[in-house]
């Protein structure tokens, strides 16, 4: 991709996944390390939980399997065309377009709450803020289950899926270190993979997901 101009410039999460679409899904709808976390996360659920999913997409996998399994699922994502796909995709489930760091939700008010890589594109200080504010929607001995892509990183320029973006991120011992200390979850387990997504301007990256638990007292 050429430099300069304003078609070159940065585009905004909302903007970056408006125009994906589907092709997000085609590219890492096949994770292994995500499908693993959510079967992970489904045995241990009660029947009818309350899950929320951060940075939701299409739906699938995350959404429409934990539907089709009978829990309340509810999606948020920036992105209109991720939310109006998922919609059509997943009618079970109950999708918002809305930014994690404005939505409003009861303290306690989840069993689980997934997220998988909704807050690269944030601020080291508002991911997290977002994961503190994750961890309080967790009911006592509920689950967050999430991903990142663990990195050194504050608002450094990228081109990710042939399109330039701005991140931010963690290295993976300070990314755990937060959901311990600043969120103060038991992290059950976390591990590092590498996956390449299935797209012409894909590239291979390395994967953290970590399964966490509010305790209960």
């Amino acid at each position: 991709m050429g430099e300069g101009g304003p078609a070159q410039r940065a585009l905004s999460a909302a903007q970056l996944f408006d125009d994906l679409g589907l092709d997000y899904e085609r590219a890492f709808g096949h994770l292994p390390e995500q499908r693993a976390a959510v079967e992970w996360l489904a045995a241990r659920l009660r029947p009818a939980a309350r899950i929320l999913d951060v940075g939701s997409g299409t739906g699938l996998p995350v959404a429409g399997a934990l539907a089709r399994a009978g829990h309340e699922v509810t999606g948020i994502d920036v992105s209109g065309r991720m939310v109006a796909l998922a919609r059509q995709r997943v009618p079970a489930a109950r999708f918002e377009q809305c930014d994690v760091r404005d939505y409003q939700a009861p303290e306690g008010g989840f069993d689980a709450v997934c997220a998988f890589f909704p807050l690269l594109m944030m601020t080291r200080a508002e991911a997290s803020s977002a994961l503190r504010r994750m961890a309080g929607w967790l009911a006592p001995g509920g689950y967050l289950v999430s991903a990142t892509v663990p990195a050194d990183v504050e608002d450094a320029e990228i081109v990710w899926m042939g399109r330039r973006a701005r991140v931010s991120s963690f290295p993976a011992e300070q990314y755990v270190r937060l959901l311990r200390e600043d969120c103060g979850l038991d992290v059950l387990h976390h591990a590092v993979s590498e996956f390449r997504p299935d797209a012409p301007a894909g590239h291979p990256e390395e994967h953290l997901f970590c399964y966490a638990r509010r305790p209960c007292a």
